[in-house]
């Protein structure tokens, strides 16, 4: 194929397609991963967890003793896959391919403790074996991606387009634990609201998993949802003033009256 022909099969990329490549990278619990394997040169692929930082790049959790770990600390190139076939043909379901450069995390850093807040809010069942020694972080530095929402929809993606630069992303990291515990605990009725009215989802036992610059995650069971912001956070201020309107809109338009006054405050 051309060059001229393989961008013929490209679509400009839009608004839209960044947003769905980056609700997939979002809500995903794994992806499979391609690693180089040391000493023969070629391609191996497993599943892995997943899970994102918070400015959307991906992290994984994985065992020093798997094959791929060897492979990344020899040579940290990979590709991420992220999409979940559905019923039919399994080529017009969307994916995200992410070419990238892993980065292991230190252990003892104020990095790994904050991934490992975040990723064990986003995996709880990973709880059982994150504190093993010989489990390590890895954050997968994008480097381009390749999104497909089906038949005739391909996109190239740029770093730019799947990391959020927002100067507010420590500050919202920092307070992100907090207030998701405070919402699941104190607020749980509006976190049901949230995906009853911006992720159309059915009633259930919806809990918050995830809060960054550019929206939110919600989780029953392991039907996740992404609910994007208006507009991105400027501080954790703006993030619990954000919550509490976003509350008081999905009252308004599901007609529930408000049970507990602490939600509008």
């Amino acid at each position: 194929m051309t060059e001229d022909k393989k961008k013929d099969v490209l679509l400009e990329t839009t608004a839209e397609a960044v947003r769905e490549a980056k609700t997939l990278i979002r809500s995903a619990r794994s992806g499979s991963i391609a690693t180089i394997e040391p000493g023969t040169g070629w391609p191996i692929a497993t599943r892995v967890g997943v899970s994102t930082d918070y400015d959307g790049a991906p992290i994984i959790l994985v065992s020093k003793l798997a094959a791929h770990t060897g492979a990344l600390l020899a040579d940290p190139r990979c590709s991420l896959l992220i999409g979940y076939p559905g019923r039919g043909d399994p080529l017009a379901h969307a994916r995200v391919t992410i070419a990238a450069e892993a980065r292991e995390v230190e252990r003892d850093s104020e990095e790994h403790q904050r991934l490992d807040t975040r990723y064990l809010i986003h995996q709880q069942k990973a709880k059982l074996y994150s504190g093993l020694g010989d489990f390590r972080y890895f954050r997968l530095e994008p480097k381009s991606a390749s999104y497909n929402g089906g038949f005739g929809r391909a996109y190239a993606l740029t770093r730019d387009n799947l990391l959020n630069a927002n100067p507010a992303n420590p500050e919202l990291a920092a307070s992100e634990a907090d207030a998701i515990e405070h919402m699941n605990d104190d607020h749980g009725e509006a976190v049901g609201l949230y995906a009853e009215h911006f992720a159309k989802a059915a009633p259930g036992k919806w809990r918050l998993i995830g809060v960054d610059a550019e929206g939110m995650d919600l989780a029953d069971g392991d039907d996740i949802r992404r609910i994007w912001f208006e507009s991105e956070l400027t501080s954790s201020k703006d993030m619990h003033m954000t919550l509490v309107k976003m509350a008081g809109e999905a009252r308004r338009a599901l007609n529930r009256p408000l049970k507990d006054a602490r939600v509008a405050s």
